[in-house]
């Protein structure tokens, strides 16, 4: 079985060694290790990804909870194979309901063979959207739309979510948010092509440059910033010479980004591809 262990707290000395004698002194093979040490902030983060035996996967648990209490880490332990029901996400949103509204319906029509376990909006306005669906609605931004990035692990914890899904949502998380949940459980979908058009306003700088093509991208989020290729799906549109921008932007938002953002994560959640050492590779 595929496992992932990730740790987050404050740094000190010895923090690794507890996790990794354990998980060797069980047979376990490491597949893949990173760990992070911020000397100004005095974080330590870590995740190993791990194959071991299906039936130790609950004592491992257990373990690393009392690893964690020893060395005040927050320890996740999960694996995308150890699954008594199908995969919980949950979706964040800020102002846009046409890619939510998508992946809500794809997950109804069960093209997305998962469960959406939670909304979560640091913005008002995809509420409504969630109560259409039934499903839960968690607030955490504040008047200016800050949002409360513990309370997202908190919520995300509080629901057994097994993947993040940042439905056009407009804040970048912070490297301690991405840590608790990495190992490819975080997937994002950028309204252009990257990696030529990043920033917050891709359709305008490809406007700007001339350019008849114009996409979305759907990639899973690693905490060091220019990490590598995380691209999961593109997807493209072509407008004649000419097109105003109005119009690309309608094509752009209501119908090429849900889809590539549907299926980017169908392709996730059938486990047609994986991240590995922070880059896409299809599963063998």
């Amino acid at each position: 079985m595929r496992i992932v262990i990730t740790a987050v707290g404050p740094d000190n000395r010895g923090l690794a060694d507890p996790i990794v004698h354990y998980v060797t002194g069980q047979g376990a093979n490491i597949a893949e290790i990173q760990m992070y040490d911020h000397d100004q902030e005095r974080v330590f983060a870590m995740m190993l990804r791990i194959d071991l035996d299906e039936q130790q996967f609950q004592p491992l648990r257990e373990a690393m909870r009392q690893i964690g209490q020893l060395k005040q880490l927050s320890i996740r332990v999960w694996s995308p194979e150890h699954r008594e029901r199908r995969p919980r996400l949950a979706i964040c949103t800020t102002y846009r309901q046409e890619t939510p509204r998508a992946l809500l319906q794809a997950i109804q029509t069960e093209h997305v063979r998962a469960e959406a376990a939670v909304m979560i909006g640091n913005r008002p306005g995809c509420a409504p959207l969630a109560d259409e669906f039934d499903v839960p609605w968690e607030m955490i931004g504040d008047a200016d739309g800050v949002p409360a990035n513990a309370r997202l692990v908190g919520i995300c914890d509080e629901h057994e979510v097994d993947y993040i899904v940042l439905a056009r949502y407009m804040r970048i998380l912070p490297p301690e948010t991405c840590w608790q949940y990495a190992g490819g459980r975080i997937i994002n979908l950028h309204h252009g092509l990257l990696p030529s058009f990043p920033g917050a306003r891709p359709y305008h700088d490809a406007y700007a440059s001339r350019m008849l093509t114009y996409g979305a991208t759907c990639h899973f989020i690693v905490p060091e910033l220019d990490a590598g290729n995380q691209i999961i799906e593109q997807s493209t549109f072509t407008v004649a010479p000419g097109t105003r921008l109005p119009e690309i932007l309608r094509r752009g938002q209501c119908e090429n980004e849900p889809s590539c953002l549907v299926e980017g994560v169908r392709r996730v959640i059938d486990r047609e591809v994986e991240l590995h050492f922070h880059r896409v590779v299809a599963r063998r």
